[in-house]
Formats: C-alpha cells, structure tokens, sequence
C-alpha cells in the first residue's frame, strides 16, 4: 500500500503465457487466474492508498473479440465467447474497478507482439530456420501483429495523454493475412515460406490453441491513431527487418572457410 502510494501510474503486465503449450484445464485455470489474481490485488491496493496514481494501465488482449474473419474490428467491437474472450472480459473487469475510486483506468489490448528473445516470434521461426515454414492452415486467417516498440510508445502514449481511457487496440495499423506475415518472416530469415502446415496437424498438436491460431482477427488501432499516435513499424516488413537485420537467430560466417 505505501509503495501504490507514492507513485503517479501503475502498470499491470502480468499474466501466464497463452503460447507454451497446449491448453489443459490446468493450464487454463493458471492463464486465468494468473491475470485477475494479480489484478485484482493491484486494483486493492490503489483503492485503499492515499494519495492514489492517476493512471492505471492494465494489459489485455485483441482474445477479447474472439474470431471475426474479414471484418475490421475496432475497440467498439463486442466480445468473443471463447476461452481467450472469456479470459480478457474477466481481467478487464477487475481493472476497471480502479476507475471506481477515480483513477484513469486504460485496457490495452495487445495483438501478437513481436520480439526476437520473447513472445510467440521464437518459436514461429523454428520451422523457417529447418526450411519447412510456410502459412498455417489456409494462410487466409489474419494476424494482427505489433513491434515491441510501438507496444512500448502505445503504453507510453496512454500515461501521458489524459483523454486515453477504457480499451486501446495495440496492433499496427496494418494487418496482414497469416500467408503474407510467413512470406516476409521467410524474407528477412532468407528461407523459403512456401510449406503450408495443414490445419488438422495444428488442431491434433495443440488442441483448442491450434483454433486459435487458424481463425484471424483483423484488428485496427483505431483509438490510437485518433489520439495522434505515430507508429515506428507500421509494415510487418520493416518491422521483422528490423528484428532480424543482421539476423539475431542465423549466423553469417561461412563454417567451410574456418
């Protein structure tokens, strides 16, 4: 309490991640009570601290929406009923209990952030790094990704811009199709993209993950480009250049001419 006390803005990033592995109901119960466990202490604490932050910034996740196929979704758009939905409605409703005692309360939902040492990107690249990458499924589903940087400035926008409030979307404004997205991950690891992995195989591997990763959503940071945020990777190419170049994960010495 003393420590929320004496501060201006509160972060919450916390939270299991929904990518290691298949999604048992153990697994299931950690993802959910691993956010709103740690939430709901943190919204606790700035109730009964005095004076309280101003600002209480709150993660979440473009899961809220569910699967919608073509359709742009903005953050006007209702929730899912799947688990992720179910997940995200749960975490967001704790945090906005911190805007009962008047503190500014921002949910940001994050689509598939992109990083080289974390997140889902590592493991994405393990079959491009075999030279067996290519789409999932049909390839048509779309992926609404963001550069870790602008994930970073989103979080940084909504602590200093006062009129922020209730849900922002965190993905680049420019969403690709998962076809396009294992096209330019190929390009800026120099490896081919062209081995589709069937949707059945995806389904058998990892359950009601394996869904998850053949539906899309097209999400658009609609709240944030209102509020003049300026995006540093609005292109999924110049983002993974600039994750891969020089490339992070495959060497560029010769091992024949040691």
């Amino acid at each position: 309490r003393d420590i929320i006390s004496n501060i201006d803005a509160v972060i919450n990033l916390a939270g299991e991640s929904i990518a290691s592995g298949r999604w048992t109901k153990k697994r299931k119960k950690l993802i959910m009570s691993s956010r709103i466990n740690t939430t709901r202490a943190l919204v606790q604490s700035m109730q009964d601290a005095n004076p309280k932050p101003k600002v209480f910034i709150s993660a979440s996740a473009t899961g809220y929406y569910g699967p919608h196929g073509d359709e742009p979704v903005t953050e006007n758009t209702p929730p899912g009923s799947d688990f992720l939905a179910e997940v995200c409605k749960a975490w967001e409703a704790e945090a906005l209990k911190a805007g009962e005692s008047g503190v500014r309360v921002v949910t940001v939902r994050t689509g598939a952030a992109l990083e080289a040492d974390g997140g889902t990107l590592p493991q994405m690249i393990i079959p491009f790094k075999l030279f067996a990458g290519g789409p999932i499924g049909s390839g048509k589903q779309w992926f609404s990704w963001i550069h870790r940087d602008d994930t970073a400035g989103i979080i940084k926008h909504a602590l200093e811009d006062d009129s922020m409030t209730g849900p922002v979307n965190a993905v680049a404004p420019n969403p690709v199709t998962n076809k396009e997205f294992s096209k330019a991950l190929g390009k800026a690891l120099h490896r081919p993209s062209c081995l589709a992995v069937p949707g059945f195989v995806i389904k058998l591997s990892l359950g009601e993950l394996g869904d998850m990763l053949l539906t899309g959503q097209r999400v658009l940071p609609e709240k944030a480009l209102k509020s003049g945020y300026k995006f540093k990777y609005p292109e999924v190419d110049e983002a993974l250049r600039a994750i891969f170049n020089p490339p992070t994960l495959i060497s560029s010495r010769n091992p024949c001419s040691q």
